[in-house]
């Protein structure tokens, strides 16, 4: 006897929810541990531009949601891409991660990767940022596919391509980028070359065991701990000069703020030199990002 068709179309809501929140799952254990490099300082720089343009409330939560979106996709395909080819690296660096747990097969994550970067050019042609759309996927590819993640300078390059990829598309999101916006995007990109480096802390085991390159590995742990801390305390100093000296009192307060977390990095870098520390150091990191681009909203909209 056949089901009723009430009971069929509530078992196919079942398995299309079921599914939906697996892959929602999926997405967020891709994705999460990276947010606060991606997601949130990208939407905080959009809401800058926003803060600049002197528009009222009501536009503002329609950049949020598009930022949202948008920036999500930024990371997903990255890690998709990141962590395919990198499966054996994260059995020595990050065990938890979804393709060595087995939450998804590497067919899976290849089948979806093509489906997100899909979507993730046609959001971005959508919303006109479709140039740093695809100056990211240039440099994920060169990243993960090509070998740059295993060369000295290739790394780093992909990644300052990529955070000019990030804050050029989170202002263009909103309005036009303008001079202004540009040395923002500059003074916060180029220094990313050398200071990136300061997340390989932390994966110094899994780098040697698959002849990764990088700076650490290269020229010596103590030496790029010396390097990073140098580095962590005069950039504020060069942050001031280029892009807070005329700012308005309210982001000089929280470029202070900035400062003094970058302080603490370089006092982590040399003091904390276990791989748990390292990996909060770099959290640190990227909290410093945030606030940095937080600062933006006050200086634009101030």
């Amino acid at each position: 006897m056949a089901a009723p068709p009430e009971a069929v179309a509530r078992r196919r809501v079942g398995v299309l929810t079921s599914g939906l929140l697996r892959e929602f799952h999926i997405c967020w254990s891709f994705s999460a541990g990276d947010l606060t490099a991606t997601v949130v300082p990208a939407t905080t720089f959009a809401v800058a531009a926003w803060a600049s343009t002197n528009a009222g409330v009501a536009a503002l939560p329609l950049v949020l949601a598009e930022c949202l979106v948008y920036f999500w996709l930024y990371i997903y395909t990255f890690n998709l891409s990141n962590q395919l080819t990198g499966i054996e690296e994260d059995r020595h660096n990050k065990p938890h991660r979804p393709l060595v747990v087995g939450l998804v097969t590497p067919q899976g994550a290849k089948w979806r990767l093509v489906w997100v970067t899909a979507a993730f050019l046609a959001l971005g042609a959508a919303l006109q940022v479709l140039e740093w759309t695809v100056l990211w996927i240039v440099a994920w590819a060169f990243h993960n596919h090509f070998g740059g993640a295993r060369a000295l300078w290739g790394k780093n390059a992909a990644m300052v391509a990529g955070t000019i990829a990030q804050l050029a598309a989170a202002w263009q999101i909103v309005t036009p980028l303008t001079p202004v916006a540009w040395t923002w995007i500059v003074a916060i990109a180029i220094p990313l070359s050398v200071l990136v480096s300061l997340q390989d802390l932390r994966d110094i085991d899994g780098d040697v065991a698959v002849g990764r390159r990088t700076a650490i590995v290269v020229f010596g742990e103590p030496a790029c701990r010396r390097f990073f801390a140098a580095a962590f305390v005069i950039y504020p100093v060069a942050m001031y000069f280029l892009v807070y000296r005329d700012a308005p009192a309210p982001a000089a307060l929280v470029e202070v703020a900035a400062a003094l977390l970058s302080f603490v990095i370089a006092y982590r870098v040399l003091r904390r030199r276990d791989r748990r520390a390292d990996h909060t150091t770099y959290l640190l990191y990227t909290y410093w990002y945030c606030l940095t681009l937080a600062s933006a909203v006050l200086a634009f909209g101030t």
